[in-house]
């Protein structure tokens, strides 16, 4: 492991948004498992009062006494406290809301599911939180950033810097299952999910097909559905709408799944071992690395701009769409770029007004093409991204 990697530092930034009558704040910082929340939270927030609800034992005596939290900040004053892993005692909103009415106290609430929260809670502080995101690392955040590296091992901070992330992935896997679905009883079905897990890893980034699925995974549609959003609850993926605006063309209405990292969609595929390049593997997790570069530059910044996909009904298709056609980018993991690869760029430009329309690939300069087309190597997507300068 290189240290020049475990020391990065995360864009991710945490504004307060003060109680003007006592200058409390909250803020929950949600991210799945192993996406360096309590890293972030420790180097962020040095002198803060940490409650790790991962330990069985402060866990266990805050669930029965959920109290004993208002009374220590009340005895210690901190100004900054963090609850970590706060789905694991639901309870403790009600003293945090309390020591938010009557205390200067900052409160980071961190969790990797609000799943258990909503059912449990409430409410989540009654809206008092401002609601934060840290995703798999990013190229701003990954110096040099090994492209190959990133496509098989993925952006989770413990299985990017190993060698052999394999043990890693399979053990992130199984306590996934173990901990989200069994232990919080998500399901009863847990054999069925496991399969479902494997279909959905065989179809990511591809348009969804619930009856498929459900028949792969041997329950029904509406299953199948409760099942996603076990996934959107649990941070585990999400969904990539359709552009539906269009008065020329007929479009598909479908839309697409992507797990949240590309490792671990690699890890839950059960036939891929190497995501070898020039493989249609490698094809889809070079477009999920793009993506999620893209949505984690507008998650940080607070961007609420919708992200989608174009593809029509004749076969032509955009990979991804930012706002409101301000950038449409094609994403070909090729160290060429082919007459084709320009055929769904040219197919929407026809019809509609874009911003930018670019193709990321691996070639070494960037350039345009007569119709305005921008051909860029994906560093440098990339750096302009996360400098500014595309959205």
């Amino acid at each position: 492991m290189s240290q020049r990697f475990v020391n990065f530092k995360r864009s991710l930034e945490l504004p307060w948004s003060p109680n003007p009558a006592t200058g409390s704040a909250a803020a929950f910082l949600w991210g799945p498992r192993q996406s360096g929340k309590t890293t972030f939270l420790h180097q962020r927030f040095p002198e803060a009062r940490f409650y790790d609800l991962l330990d069985t034992t402060l866990s266990a005596e805050l669930s029965v006494t959920p109290k004993l939290l208002r009374e220590q900040i009340l005895a210690a004053r901190p100004p900054v406290v963090v609850v970590d892993e706060v789905q694991k005692v639901p309870a403790l909103l009600e003293e945090v809301h309390w020591l938010l009415e009557n205390t200067a106290t900052r409160f980071v609430l961190c969790g990797s599911s609000a799943r258990t929260l909503r059912r449990r809670a409430r409410n989540l502080l009654g809206g008092r939180a401002v609601e934060h995101r840290l995703l798999p690392l990013t190229s701003r955040e990954v110096p040099d950033l090994d492209l190959d590296r990133y496509l098989h091992q993925g952006g989770l901070p413990a299985h990017y810097l190993v060698d052999d992330p394999a043990p890693r992935l399979k053990a992130y896997v199984n306590a996934y299952i173990r901990e989200e679905i069994i232990d919080e009883s998500a399901t009863r079905n847990v054999p069925a999910f496991a399969r479902f897990l494997q279909v959905v890893a065989l179809t990511h980034a591809q348009q969804l097909n619930y009856a498929n699925i459900a028949r792969e995974t041997g329950v029904s549609p509406s299953t199948v559905r409760n099942y996603f959003q076990i996934l959107d609850d649990t941070l585990l993926g999400y969904t990539l709408e359709p552009w539906r605006k269009s008065s020329r063309r007929r479009l598909v209405e479908t839309a697409k799944y992507y797990l949240f990292d590309v490792g671990v969609a690699r890890a839950l595929h059960p036939e891929a071992t190497v995501v070898s390049e020039g493989s249609d593997l490698y094809g889809r997790a070079f477009e999920h690395f793009v993506l999620n570069e893209v949505r984690a530059f507008l998650a940080y910044r607070r961007d609420d701009r919708p992200l989608a996909f174009w593809r029509t009904h004749s076969g032509y298709e955009v990979d991804l769409i930012v706002g409101d056609l301000e950038v449409a980018v094609e994403c070909k993991s090729g160290r060429q770029v082919r007459s084709a690869d320009f055929q769904g760029l040219r197919a929407l430009k026809s019809e509609h007004r874009v911003g930018r329309a670019i193709i990321v690939a691996r070639t070494d300069e960037p350039r345009t093409t007569d119709d305005g087309i921008e051909i860029l190597p994906w560093r440098t997507f990339c750096s302009l991204l996360w400098d500014g300068a595309l959205v």
